[in-house]
């Protein structure tokens, strides 16, 4: 399936910004051969490939080597950029603790059952109630939130993430967002209820913003790929959008171009289509 005509840029785009889950990785988490090499070949063409995820840097490692340590990567939602060749951290946009305490407040005053979780640079903690749904790490604290959030000022506030277990994610979403209001950044990327919180004004089209303007890249000049709500940021700062076949509703409604699916190597198909020598 080809790109849709009216996302397609109007020349060769200088810079790419893709999701990765559910975007450029597979379903059984893999990227496959066929997209690292339409990757290679954006690079090659002297456009710059940027990886843009609600992963934590602890879950970039995989993707670093999969694609030969191509590119940027802006994680977390936007709260860190991370340099793909080196893996470091190269700049943070962190949220602060006593902002991340209010929203615990006002979150668990309004919806008592939720659980909740800290990321920070370097590791993982939670609350003894809270349960992931994938592999934590080594680096876990376990602890009353309070405390959390008290190591969490020292060690970098990366984002808050608030757990429900019988609300689906665009109800808890709604819900958070009407007593949270515009005290932190709010969006989920999930099946299950799950918020990803980041502080006011952080999202991935903030920092993909920040990205491009250190490097002279005009919005027009960004073709972007995603497929959850935390990706319509993003997508809507794009010159040129692509919505995944397997998005979100949300997604597929705001944004008019398509890629194929995740699992039949969307992304690449449509940079093919862009970058085509």
């Amino acid at each position: 399936m080809p790109a849709t005509p009216d996302s397609a840029p109007a020349s060769l785009p200088m810079l790419v910004a893709t999701d990765l889950d559910g975007t450029l990785v597979r379903s059984d988490g893999t990227i496959s051969d066929r997209t690292v090499a339409a990757l290679r070949a954006v690079e090659a063409a002297g456009s710059t490939v940027v990886f843009v995820t609600g992963r934590p840097p602890r879950w970039i490692a995989d993707v670093a080597e999969a694609t030969a340590h191509t590119g940027l990567a802006i994680c977390a939602n936007g709260a860190i950029v991370y340099d793909m060749h080196t893996e470091q951290v190269i700049e943070a946009f962190p949220l602060a603790a006593a902002v991340a305490r209010v929203v615990v407040e006002r979150l668990r005053a309004a919806l008592p059952e939720v659980g909740f979780a800290v990321e920070t640079v370097d590791g993982f903690s939670h609350e003894p109630g809270y349960r992931s749904r994938w592999p934590v790490g080594r680096q876990v604290r376990i602890g009353p939130v309070d405390e959390l959030l008290a190591g969490a000022a020292t060690d970098g506030l990366i984002k808050l993430l608030a757990r429900h277990e019988v609300l689906d994610p665009d109800t808890l979403l709604s819900q958070a967002r009407e007593v949270v209001g515009e005290v932190a950044e709010l969006t989920h990327s999930s099946r299950t209820g799950l918020l990803e919180i980041s502080a006011a004004g952080v999202s991935k089209a903030t920092t993909l913003a920040v990205v491009c303007a250190e490097r002279g890249i005009a919005a027009s000049e960004v073709a972007a790929f995603g497929d959850m709500p935390n990706d319509l940021p993003m997508l809507a700062w794009a010159g040129s959008a692509y919505a995944m076949a397997n998005s979100h509703r949300d997604v597929l409604a705001a944004v008019p171009g398509r890629a194929p699916s995740n699992d039949d190597d969307g992304v690449a198909h449509v940079l093919e289509d862009l970058f085509a020598p």
